[in-house]
């Protein structure tokens, strides 16, 4: 929406990493099997903008599995409305830890 956007009517990267970050999060979410907390971000990288009116889809995918920790693969696409081609607009790698009620770190369940 161009409250999102600049005034040449790029999306914000913060926008988009928040996008990022709930994607990573239901991601990290469901291979923990509970609560989970954003602990980092590596490698967040801008390939293209994305414009007012595109399509956004983001991608997750779990990479690996720590004791405590899950490190989160996220790409983020986008598409033109009145197109078919999509292209990879971010990437980066988020570092979820599991949480238990107390926000204390907890195992990861196994797979």
């Amino acid at each position: 929406m161009p409250a999102d956007a600049n005034p040449s009517g790029d999306i914000f990267g913060g926008w988009l990493m928040g996008l990022m970050d709930l994607a990573a999060g239901n991601a990290a979410g469901r291979r923990g099997r509970g609560r989970v907390a954003t602990i980092a971000v590596e490698g967040m990288k801008f390939h293209r903008p994305v414009l007012v009116g595109d399509e956004v889809s983001i991608y997750a995918d779990v990479i690996a599995v720590g004791r405590t920790s899950m490190r989160i693969e996220v790409e983020a696409w986008r598409r033109e409305r009145s197109e078919e081609e999509m292209c990879l607009v971010t990437e980066a790698v988020f570092t979820f830890v599991a949480i238990d009620e107390n926000r204390k770190p907890r195992a990861v369940p196994p797979a």
